[in-house]
């Protein structure tokens, strides 16, 4: 993994995927956004949702990559790029694989089940049989910070619905 000098480009991209993760938090959802880019353009956004569609797989990137395919009615997805603001887990990461994502930028290391050299690199792991290039650390605070804002927040709502159920 490396880490690169991210260009103007980049943060423009990765703001946006911060600005998906705050409509994945208006709905209740952990807030991570996704964008996928090729070309200089977006040909698709995602953000999770798995707790409105019921679906453990609904995750901003498995999201993403669900409406790219379709968009250029092809699951191999090329010459891509994908910004989310959380590193991507397991199941994401082999999707990104078999999508062949060409490269893969995250803000925020998942220190419980980051798949992109965290915990483990499924990007790098010899059994792979795609390679794509990752890229960690773009507006790493301001991801963390997101994330961390939203699980402060939702273990103070836990707390207090406890404290009034007593």
């Amino acid at each position: 993994m490396s880490q690169p000098q991210f260009s103007e480009q980049d943060h423009l991209f990765m703001r946006r995927a911060m600005e998906l993760a705050e409509l994945a938090e208006q709905e209740g959802e952990v807030p991570v956004g996704a964008v996928l880019v090729r070309e200089g353009e977006i040909i698709a956004e995602g953000w999770n949702q798995s707790i409105a569609h019921h679906d453990a797989t609904a995750h901003a990137e498995m999201q993403v990559l669900r409406k790219a395919g379709q968009t250029i009615k092809n699951y191999r997805l090329l010459d891509t790029t994908l910004y989310v603001t959380l590193e991507p887990c397991p199941m994401c990461a082999g999707a990104l694989l078999h999508s062949r994502v060409k490269r893969i930028v995250f803000g925020a290391s998942d220190l419980k089940s980051g798949a992109a050299g965290t915990v483990l690199n499924l990007f790098e792991h010899q059994a792979a049989y795609h390679y794509a290039e990752v890229e960690q650390g773009l507006l790493e605070q301001e991801c963390r910070l997101q994330l961390q804002a939203f699980f402060k927040r939702r273990r103070k709502e836990k707390k207090a619905l406890k404290q009034a159920k007593e």
